[in-house]
Order: structure tokens, then C-alpha cells, then sequence
């Protein structure tokens, strides 16, 4: 082999070591994400698709759930680093109860869902379901888990409470009658308003004391954010950019329209209508005060967190 054939030989094969030792250098995340589609779920897909995480040295293997309940026992088995969209009433419960949970982040302040009969319904409002009516929410613990037990308490809905899934699911089971009341999260469901197939029963934030509060929010396992608290700070980093990404990039509603199988309108719609950037503000979770309160009024929790225990359950921001 003459010098240059070499060197070119060398540099080639230092090249594609430094390249897997660059490929080796990405840290694993397992996620479980609650309601995926959902536009304040959506930065783990989208930022996978535009290399947000890779560019923070992450790999993220992402698992759709139906809701709090199935992502929170991913997170507390530990077969989950971190889990997206949690309902904070089911966090609060489920740490009291000595999960191996933390809140990491924000993810969804308000609440955009929305509740749906069929159209030929007789359910006009609240007052008018009975007893003998079902109301549809995703899991126990979860966000939409909250709004249906505010309608109650708080607006006097007297609907039998239904677990039901997902909004996909949900839907079904409304219009072939199986639930009176049914949920979405926009845009499922905008197809079938716009067609006068079905029509709004209640909104989330027609529940008074949900307004303003942090109602989802993000997840770490105890240990693994122990062991590993740099990657999940970097992947913190990593969802907040896609978000502003999300709501200064054009592409953006084009990219969410594919993966979520619906149009731009559709994908434009929810985001102006539906989620002001600053309702998936990472940095913050609000109204934790009265979300206590609930937490013990609901039976999440027997009495307030201490203020150690808070301290431990809520790092954020993260850092």
C-alpha cells in the first residue's frame, strides 16, 4: 500500500470511529406519551422529526398510552424514563402514595378538550344530563378525569363517570351509543362539528377552578432522573425549543397535520383557537395551591403534601 493510499485508509477509519463514538454518545430516553396527536404531546414527535433531541445527543423511544393511568404505571415500573401529559391531580395522588415520580416539567396549562353528545342528542347542557346518563374521561387520574369530577362538584352535572379511553375511542363508543357524553381533544372531532354530526356539551374550562392551573403535566422516574439528571435537564431543553418551533415556524402546522392524519386548517385552527404558547410553558406549573386543595376534595390525596414532600415531588423548573 503506497503512503497516500495509507493515510486515506487511516483517515477513513478514524472517520467512522469518531462517527460511532458520536452515535454511542446519544443518550437512550424511553417515553410513554399520554393522548399521543395531542398538540401539547406533539413536541416529542415533532422534535423527533426535526432532530431536536438528536441535536441535544438524545435518542427518544416514544410509546403511545391512553392516558394518565397507563402512562404513569409506565413511568412507576421504571419501564419509562419520563412520561408526557400526566394528569397533576393523578401525579399528586400517586406520589402520596410513595411512587417513584417527580414533575419535571409543565405541559398543558387550561385545558382544550371538550365534551361532545351526538346531535339528535336531548342533552343541550349540563342541567339537563341525569343519573341515568354515562360522561366519558380517558383513565383514572387523569386530566380529563378532573374536568369530569369539576362538572360534577362544581356545575352540578349528575352524568355516571365512564372510563372510556382516548378521545378515538371515545367517539366510537358516543355515536354507536355506548356513552351519552363523550370527550375529544381538538382536532379529533372538528370534522364531525363541522358536519353537524355532533355538538359541544361542556368545555374544560367551563369548570371554574381548572382555569389557569397546570392540569398535565410531565414526569420523571425518581431514579432514573437521580442517575441521570443532566439528560433529562437536555431533554427538558429539547421539548421547550420544538415548542417555540411549533409556534414560529410554518412548517410546523404542516408537519403536525401529517402526523396527525388531519389539515392544516384543522392543525391551525386548534393551535390558534385552543393553545396560546403560553398554555405549554415548561418552566412553570401553576396553581398548584388550589390544585392541592382539589387533589384532597377529589380523595387523590387525604391531606396537603408536607412542604418537604412538595419540594421533592415538583423540581421545576429543571435544571
Amino acid at each position: 500500500m503506497t503512503p497516500i493510499r495509507g493515510l486515506i485508509a487511516t483517515i477513513v477509519v478514524a472517520s467512522a470511529a469518531m462517527a460511532a463514538t458520536a452515535a454511542c454518545a446519544a443518550d437512550k430516553l424511553k417515553l410513554a406519551v399520554g393522548q399521543c396527536g395531542n398538540w401539547d404531546s406533539s413536541p416529542v414527535e415533532l422534535g423527533i422529526r426535526t432532530g431536536a433531541y438528536a441535536k441535544h445527543d438524545l435518542e427518544i423511544e416514544a410509546l403511545c398510552t391512553q392516558g394518565t393511568g397507563e402512562t404513569q404505571q409506565a413511568v412507576i415500573a421504571g419501564s419509562a424514563d419520563i412520561g408526557i401529559g400526566v394528569g397533576t391531580l393523578g401525579a399528586l395522588g400517586a406520589f402520596a402514595k410513595g411512587a417513584p415520580i417527580r414533575i419535571v416539567s409543565g405541559s398543558a396549562t387550561g385545558n382544550a378538550d371538550f365534551w361532545i353528545v351526538k346531535a339528535e342528542s336531548p342533552l343541550k347542557s349540563v342541567a339537563d344530563a341525569t343519573s341515568a346518563n354515562t360522561v366519558a374521561y380517558s383513565t383514572n387520574g387523569s386530566s380529563t378525569h378532573s374536568v369530569v369530577l369539576g362538572l360534577i362538584k362544581e356545575l352540578g352535572l349528575k352524568a355516571k363517570p365512564t372510563a372510556t379511553g382516548g378521545p378515538a375511542a371515545t367517539i366510537t363508543l358516543m355515536m354507536s351509543g355506548q356513552v351519552d357524553i363523550g370527550w375529544s381533544s381538538p382536532p379529533l372531532g372538528f370534522d364531525l362539528l363541522d358536519q353537524g354530526k355532533i355538538r359541544i356539551f361542556a368545555r374544560a374550562n367551563d369548570v371554574p377552578s381548572l382555569r389557569g392551573q397546570t392540569v398535565r403535566v410531565n414526569i420523571a422516574n425518581a431514579d432514573s432522573l437521580k442517575a441521570r439528571r443532566a439528560v433529562h435537564a437536555r431533554f427538558i431543553r429539547a421539548f421547550r425549543e420544538t415548542i417555540d418551533w411549533m409556534y414560529s415556524d410554518p412548517k410546523a402546522l404542516d408537519m403536525y397535520a401529517d402526523y396527525r392524519k388531519t389539515s392544516v386548517a384543522n392543525a391551525r385552527r386548534l393551535r390558534d383557537e385552543f393553545f396560546a404558547k403560553s398554555a405549554l410553558d415548561v418552566d412553570t406549573v401553576k396553581g398548584l395551591d388550589q390544585l392541592m386543595v382539589e387533589a384532597v376534595n377529589f380523595r387523590y390525596l387525604q391531606a396537603p403534601l408536607a412542604a418537604g414532600d412538595f419540594a421533592e415531588l415538583v423540581q421545576v423548573p429543571l435544571k
